[in-house]
């Protein structure tokens, strides 16, 4: 049997009843087809488990099993993904990272399945190249923001809290998953503050910086969304380093999902969110990104 006891218990959590049944359905799909399931088992055990193969090659030979068994090579991605949490479990434990932090770190699955259903119409995930810092124990959830360590690569910078950034300096990575939840100051605050704990002893000083380079930083988003917004709130909380417009809105498809490549003037809106960025773009402006830093000591951004 494929269904491992992992699956189980992350379908158990916020996942709509038809990604969860689709994700038992390929699982069930492999014991019915063993020479598949064999191929595809080796693949899980020398990246996974042994780690004779890294995620460029493995994601290689899942595409050519894909091909020469006419599966969906998202799917079969996936699978390469849940398969492997076992040894990822292992991984975690070993890193003395709690059972807590793993759980909540790996409802990213649940946010890239969603993703690949609205997006390509299939229980799958298009980036599953982005869980090979999960399983080399280097990105982890704590609340709602994912984190991990990173070396500061851009032009020097004077924070307002008098710290000069320099290239190579030690600084902590952000990522925003899709999980639904509002990016509201209490849901903010809490994640930077469990974020610091663990991160703290590689401050001397005792400040964590910080750092996210997203399109939600795009500083024009404060010309367009509403004061209520809690994107505007999010980007308060940094001091931007480089902020930019871009030609085309490449993670449109984070805002309008499937609709993403329709003409502006036909972009949904039904949030207040898609309603605000499809009336921006109506109106002949850009999209953009852009990257920031911030101070904390613990308890509170320091500026």
């Amino acid at each position: 049997m494929h269904i491992n006891e992992e699956i189980i218990k992350l379908t158990e959590n916020g996942y709509k009843k038809e990604v969860a049944d689709g994700i038992f359905a390929l699982e069930k799909m492999l014991d019915g087809e063993p020479e598949l399931a064999r191929e595809l088992d080796g693949v899980v055990l020398r990246y996974a488990k042994e780690g004779t193969v890294d995620i460029g090659g493995a994601l290689s030979e899942i595409a050519e099993i894909s091909k020469k068994y006419n599966k969906n090579e998202y799917s079969l991605d996936l699978l390469l993904i849940i398969n492997g949490l076992p040894y990822m479990h292992e991984r975690f434990r070993a890193a003395g990272i709690s059972d807590e932090v793993f759980y909540e770190t790996m409802d990213d699955i649940r946010c890239k399945v969603n993703e690949c259903v609205e997006c390509k119409g299939v229980v799958g995930t298009f980036v599953a190249d982005w869980y090979d810092r999960f399983f080399k124990t280097a990105c982890f959830a704590f609340g709602r923001f994912q984190f991990e360590e990173m070396t500061y690569d851009r032009p020097d910078f004077r924070m307002s809290c008098g710290r000069v950034l320099t290239k190579g300096d030690k600084c902590i990575n952000m990522h925003i998953p899709s999980r639904g939840i509002p990016l509201t100051d209490e849901i903010r605050l809490d994640s930077y503050r469990r974020a610091y704990r663990y991160f703290a002893p590689l401050f001397p000083d005792g400040l964590v910086i910080f750092c996210c380079h997203s399109w939600l930083l795009y500083e024009k988003h404060l010309e367009f969304l509403s004061e209520k917004s809690n994107i505007r709130k999010f980007i308060r909380d940094f001091e931007l380093v480089e902020n930019g417009e871009l030609d085309e809105f490449g993670d449109g498809w984070r805002v309008f999902g499937r609709y993403a490549g329709l003409p502006a003037s036909e972009l949904p809106r039904d949030t207040s969110l898609r309603a605000a960025y499809a009336d921006w773009l109506s109106s002949g402006h850009k999209s953009g990104h852009g990257f920031g830093v911030f101070a904390f000591d613990g308890e509170r951004i320091v500026k």
